[in-house]
């Protein structure tokens, strides 16, 4: 349902792509063009990517996922530590899936495919906005980007991937503590917004896709843990 959901959005993002302008614009403050040669260039810049609180913000959430990778790589490798009774099958479980579904997604897929090879360019560096681009649909790939393109958003997947981390909690805290992470992992994508620094698309399709990735982990995980027990089953 994810996977269909991260298709849909897309096909929608790509046929109305004036979704993503018309978000944009809401953060966009014009101002006059200083230049004599400047008929027709739209002048002006996002406000918000200035303020010294929302860039502070914006650095710490950047490097937030990563930090949790690191300390939940900590917490597996202690937990290999323990023998017997001491040791918990199931923390070894959760772990790797939340530290390969990183691996795969906001990482790998993401940060070293995606972004690479999108071509679109940031809304600060299209002609609606006072760059020098043209604006390109999400999902179209024919863009004047060459690298670390807006297509989709790295700092919105690695903020969906701390959403998905909601299932290590214990059931009775997931009601208490959820919301609250779940809306830490969405400013990243608003200030990315408001920023000039992506569409809208790109920071939705970019949240969705780790959770997209979270599942699809979590279920080869537990195919291969179903697997393995029936042959447990069979050799005895």
């Amino acid at each position: 349902m994810l996977f269909g959901a991260w298709w849909s959005l897309l096909a929608i993002f790509y046929l109305f792509p004036q979704i993503d302008i018309w978000v944009a614009h809401a953060f966009f403050i014009k101002s006059v063009c200083g230049s004599m040669d400047s008929q027709g260039r739209v002048c002006g810049s996002f406000p918000y990517g200035t303020q010294a609180v929302f860039i502070v913000i914006r650095r710490i959430l950047f490097y937030l996922p990563a930090l949790v990778a690191i300390y939940l790589l900590y917490r597996l490798l202690a937990n290999f530590q323990h023998h017997g009774t001491t040791y918990c099958r199931r923390k070894t479980r959760d772990y790797s899936i939340a530290l390969t579904a990183f691996l795969i997604g906001p990482l790998v897929l993401v940060n070293m495919i995606l972004k690479e090879i999108s071509d679109r360019p940031r809304p600060y560096q299209t002609d609606f906005f006072g760059g020098g681009h043209v604006f390109m649909p999400a999902g179209d790939f024919q863009g004047a980007c060459v690298n670390n393109c807006s297509f989709v958003s790295g700092e919105a997947a690695g903020a969906g991937w701390l959403a998905c981390l909601i299932v290590l909690m214990p059931k009775p805290l997931r009601a208490i503590l959820g919301p609250p992470l779940i809306s830490i992992s969405l400013i990243s994508p608003a200030l990315r917004v408001s920023f000039g620094g992506h569409y809208f698309s790109d920071v939705t399709l970019g949240w969705l896709s780790s959770l997209v990735i979270y599942a699809g982990v979590a279920a080869c995980f537990e195919m291969s843990q179903r697997e393995r027990k029936r042959e447990l089953q069979t050799n005895l």
